[in-house]
């Protein structure tokens, strides 16, 4: 296996969606989990084609729901797919040591932590994610105007905190998208 060259955020864009398509009409992950890309990647390193910053919720799967395997996709995942130093720290890590150009936001559609933050005022822990999502959804009551708000606010949060420039062809690039748990399908957003 030779090495790869970093894709350019539009390409991996365009790689997302493709998986995206082709995971629609599967029954099973197509992407490679093989010994010899396990083998490969302990050899060689990582090298990802995009980061995403997804929900923990267990319906939500980023490598299948892109028809990605090993090494292709660097995953971060929180409860409400809300952003903290954390966070940030390990999106620096992937963008600046791992060559990745693209950071995509992935929220998604009956999120319980915007749920929570819309209908309930939680006690413990949980009360760091709800704050963190009232403070993006602000009086919002549709759960779908809730869900987008929340992946915009994170965006602003990544783009502000690593001063990423986004008017390069092939610069760092953050985007946001929606995953429509109903039927799989994932939505860009504008």
């Amino acid at each position: 296996m030779e090495q790869k060259q970093a894709l350019s955020a539009k390409e991996a864009i365009a790689k997302l969606q493709k998986g995206n398509e082709t995971y629609l009409e599967a029954e099973v992950n197509p992407g490679d989990v093989s010994r010899k890309l396990r083998l490969h990647t302990y050899a060689h390193g990582q090298h990802p084609y995009a980061i995403i910053v997804t929900c923990s919720d267990s319906r939500v799967i980023p490598e299948s729901v892109f028809s990605a395997g090993i090494g292709e996709l660097f995953v971060i995942r929180v409860a409400g797919n809300v952003i903290d130093d954390h966070q940030l720290g390990s999106i620096e890590y992937a963008a600046s040591h791992l060559g990745c150009r693209l950071i995509v936001v992935l929220g998604h559609t009956h999120c319980g932590a915007v749920d929570a933050a819309i209908n309930h005022d939680p006690e413990g822990y949980i009360k760091f994610i709800t704050d963190e999502i009232k403070l993006a959804i602000g009086d919002e009551q549709d759960d779908y105007r809730a869900c987008c708000l929340n992946v915009r606010r994170s965006m602003a949060l990544i783009e502000d905190s690593l001063d990423i420039r986004q008017e390069e062809e092939h610069g760092l690039k953050v985007v946001g998208a929606m995953y429509h748990i109903e039927d799989g399908r994932v939505e860009f957003l504008r």
